[in-house]
């Protein structure tokens, strides 16, 4: 029996660990296709550029997956998944991935007014954040964006020292307390593999 071919449509924010938890796991069967993570700062487009990518490319699959929460698409990739038979990671967002979902309610729980960084968003804080969304330009912007946030919370999937000080100078930036919890791969690797292992 042939192992069915799985496609990964992702979000470009997600590729690098996409890529060690498919090395990890040895799927020769799953391929990664990853739109710009910058679709997040316009999320009414994703579901758009995710149907683009399934149509080019479902004819040479036998199982879709959709590498995203819902991303502030308000239930437009549960439409897209179910009319084209795929699959969705779940969650509202990424950062539910990386935590995982017991420890991400806890913290959400206890601080609702948090900002959250993954390692890209720390590697990329300047050109995502301040670039992407204009504060560098319209510094007034930082306070009507973040002016109700009270916390920046970092979710590191490595124990990198230097995105440990970038997103420390994101929360000083943003004038947000900082805190720091290493996730790790674990969690992200069980919601990929409920989708994506070769079942």
């Amino acid at each position: 029996m042939n192992t069915p071919r799985v496609l990964l449509i992702a979000c470009g924010a997600l590729a690098n660990e996409l890529v060690r938890v498919k090395r990890l796991n040895g799927w020769d069967h799953v391929d990664i296709k990853c739109l710009p993570a910058e679709l997040h700062n316009r999320p009414e487009r994703i579901a758009d550029a995710v149907e683009r990518k399934i149509l080019e490319n479902n004819q040479d699959y036998d199982r879709i997956v959709i590498g995203y929460a819902d991303c502030g698409t308000g239930g437009a990739l549960d439409a897209l998944a179910e009319r084209y038979g795929a699959s969705r990671l779940a969650g509202a967002h990424c950062y539910q991935f990386f935590a995982g979902e017991s420890k991400f309610s806890q913290m959400s729980d206890s601080e609702p007014g948090t900002f959250y960084l993954t390692d890209y968003l720390a590697r990329n804080f300047d050109r995502l954040i301040v670039q992407g969304m204009g504060i560098d330009r319209h510094p007034e912007i930082k306070e009507m964006m973040f002016g109700n946030y009270r916390k920046l919370v970092y979710l590191a999937q490595t124990m990198d020292p230097n995105l440990e000080l970038a997103a420390r100078q994101a929360a000083d930036y943003l004038g947000l307390d900082y805190e720091y919890h290493s996730t790790g791969l674990e969690p992200f690797k069980i919601t990929v593999a409920a989708h994506a292992a070769a079942t």
